[in-house]
């Protein structure tokens, strides 16, 4: 019988992959097996290339981050690697161009180790999307320090999306569009409901595996587990990561 080759994700992210976790290790494990291994940069508010605080939790920028220096030190796998939530640099105040060259960075990185890459594109958040006084009251909830007006939003938005896109097209990455009946009236964060159907696609394209739902148990593990670093209020509290082993099988890195 031939050996069954281990495989592993890499997945990159913020609010919504943190949300979405346990789906994500879900249906990697339906997908590739009980074996699969889960390298994860996630967190909310979490920035590409910057360090973010959320609250009292601070955590540095997912390039700065000790994921790549894992990737490095496991042995090779057959690897698929996710690129997600890259809008929300865009409410800290950087550029499109700013942006764009950090997707770059992390495109290149993920080169070393997988040819299969995906990119999620942005949610759609165009002037003749949402009111005005919607996206203020959640740019006051998720991102309170930030100023920028609707209008510079959308519009910074709108260049990182074409820019996504792009750099998909140009480098033969697989590209995926937020499909709009995915959000509700938050805009920017997939809702509960719709999580399974959009991480699965997002995740599996086309044709996923039938996925079930983690255990209680693997879930409040995941749950609480820690990255490698973060910081509340200014005190470091992260974990040293070794790969958590889930009962029913898988192994998690978070960073």
């Amino acid at each position: 019988m031939a050996a069954v080759t281990t495989r592993r994700v890499v997945a990159l992210g913020a609010s919504n992959l943190t949300r979405g976790f346990q789906t994500v290790v879900a249906t990697a494990r339906a997908a590739w097996g009980h074996d699969v291994e889960v390298v994860a940069a996630l967190g909310h508010g979490r920035s590409f290339g910057s360090e973010s605080r959320v609250l009292a939790r601070t955590i540095p920028g997912i390039l700065q981050s000790g994921l790549w220096q894992e990737l490095e030190a496991l042995p090779p796998r057959p690897t698929k690697a996710i690129v997600t939530d890259i809008g929300n640099d865009i409410l800290y105040g950087f550029t499109h161009t700013q942006i764009l060259s950090w997707v770059e960075e992390t495109v290149d990185r993920l080169k070393q180790f997988s040819d299969d890459i995906i990119l999620a594109g942005l949610p759609r958040v165009g002037v003749n999307d949402i009111s005005n006084a919607r996206f203020l009251f959640f740019r006051s909830i998720l991102f309170p320090r930030c100023r920028l007006s609707f209008a510079d939003v959308a519009e910074t938005a709108e260049r990182v999306s074409e820019g996504v896109a792009a750099i998909a097209a140009a480098r033969g990455l697989r590209f995926v569009r937020l499909k709009s009946d995915w959000y509700g009236v938050d805009p920017i964060h997939i809702r509960p409901s719709k999580w399974r159907e959009a991480w699965q696609e997002i995740v599996c394209g086309d044709s996923p595996p039938a996925v079930g739902r983690l255990s209680r148990v693997e879930a409040f593990r995941l749950y609480l587990m820690r990255p490698q670093h973060q910081q509340v209020f200014g005190v470091e509290c992260g974990a040293e990561q070794h790969g958590l082993q889930l009962p029913a099988g898988g192994r998690i890195w978070l960073y």
